[in-house]
C-alpha cells in the first residue's frame, strides 16, 4: 500500500508533525485497547479489485502467524490494566491459515469475544466441523462477518470475480443455521445512498431469512470507498473541531494489529488494521510497546477513517 502516498502530490503525507502546508498533523492517543486484531496472512482465495491490503493468491507479504505467536500477545493482553473485550481474525482469508482453528479456540480458551472477518467461501466450509465444534463450546462468542460488496451477484462479482456470489450465499446460510452470531460487510461505493444500499441488502437477508438487521449499522457495517486514485487532504488538530469528529472515535484510539511479515523471526504490532506498509505504523513487538499515539501521516487516515467514518472494530 506504500503506494498510495506515491500517488498524492508531492509534499503530503511525509512529516509526521506536520502537513504539507505546514499545519499540526493530527494525532490519536491509545486511550484503551478495547479490539486486539491479528492478521492471520495476506495470502486469499480470491483477487479482489480494491482490497484494502491486495490480498490474493500469490500475496504473502504477510506470512501465515502461527497460534503459538498469537498465543503470546493473547497472554500479553490478559496482563494490561483493562483487558481488551474483543480479539479479531483477519487477512488475507483467516480460514487458509493451517492453524487458525487453534488460534480461535486459544482466544475463546481465555474468555475473549472474538470476531473473524471472513468470504464464507470454500476456505472456512473446509473448516466447518472443526469451526461448528468451537462455536459448540463457546456459543455466542463467535462473531462472523462475511464481506457481501453488494447485495447483487453482479456488483458483488465485479468486484470479487465470477463465480464468487453463490458459494458466499452457501456459506452464509451454512453460519445461520449452525447458529453463529453473523455480521455482513458492504461497500458504499456504488452510487446508491446507504438507506437505498440497506433497503437492498435487507430485502435479500429476509428472503433468505438469515436473521441479519439490515439496519443496524454492527449487523451490516458499509465501508467507506478507498479509491486509491483520489487526493484526500491531510488532517490537521483543527480538523477535530471543523469536521466535528472525536479522536477518540478512531479505530487506533482503541485497537491494534499484530503481523508477521514475510521472512520476519517474529509478529509485530501495527496500529491499523489498514496500514501494514509504512514503517511509522510499526510500533513494536509487544503490546506494551505500542501503547502510544499515532500520527495520521497517511492517505488511508483522511480516507476512511476520520472522513469516512470506518472503522474495522465491532
Amino acid at each position: 500500500m506504500s503506494e498510495l502516498i506515491l500517488r498524492q502530490p508531492a509534499g503530503k503525507f511525509v512529516d509526521p508533525a506536520t502537513t504539507r502546508d505546514g499545519e499540526p498533523r493530527a494525532w490519536v492517543d491509545l486511550r484503551e485497547l478495547r479490539t486486539l486484531w491479528f492478521n492471520t496472512g495476506t495470502l486469499c482465495n480470491l483477487t479482489c479489485k480494491t482490497c484494502y491490503i491486495e490480498s490474493s493468491p500469490s500475496n504473502d507479504r504477510l506470512s501465515w502467524l502461527a497460534a503459538a505467536e498469537v498465543e503470546t500477545f493473547l497472554d500479553e493482553a490478559l496482563t494490561l490494566p483493562v483487558t481488551p473485550t474483543t480479539i479479531g481474525f483477519t487477512g488475507g482469508e483467516p480460514f487458509m491459515n493451517p492453524e487458525f482453528v487453534a488460534m480461535l479456540a486459544a482466544a475463546l480458551e481465555r474468555g475473549f469475544e472474538t470476531l473473524v472477518l471472513t468470504n464464507a467461501m470454500r476456505p472456512m466450509m473446509k473448516c466447518a466441523d472443526a469451526f461448528a465444534a468451537l462455536h459448540a463450546r463457546y456459543p455466542g462468542r463467535v462473531t462472523v462477518r462475511v464481506s457481501m460488496d453488494h447485495y447483487t451477484a453482479e456488483l458483488h462479482e465485479r468486484e470479487r470475480g465470477r463465480r464468487s456470489f453463490e458459494p458466499m450465499l452457501r456459506g452464509l446460510r451454512w453460519l445461520v443455521e449452525t447458529g453463529v452470531r453473523v455480521h455482513v460487510a458492504g461497500r458504499t461505493c456504488w452510487d446508491q445512498s446507504e438507506a437505498d444500499l440497506r433497503r437492498g441488502y435487507a430485502a435479500l437477508f429476509a428472503k433468505l431469512d438469515l436473521g441479519v438487521d439490515a439496519l443496524d449499522p454492527a449487523s451490516l457495517v458499509l465501508f467507506p470507498d478507498m479509491d486509491a486514485s483520489a487526493d484526500v487532504p491531510e488532517i490537521t488538530t483543527a480538523c477535530w473541531g471543523i469536521l466535528g469528529v472525536d479522536p477518540d472515535a478512531m479505530m487506533c484510539a482503541s485497537s491494534r494489529m499484530v503481523v508477521k511479515r514475510r521472512g520476519a523471526d517474529r509478529p509485530v504490532v501495527l496500529a491499523c488494521t489498514l496500514i501494514t506498509d509504512h514503517a511509522a505504523f510499526e510500533l513494536g513487538r509487544n503490546l506494551t510497546e505500542a501503547a502510544r499515539s499515532i500520527a495520521l501521516n497517511h492517505p488511508h487516515c483522511a480516507r476512511f477513517c476520520v472522513l469516512g467514518g470506518g472503522s474495522c472494530s465491532a
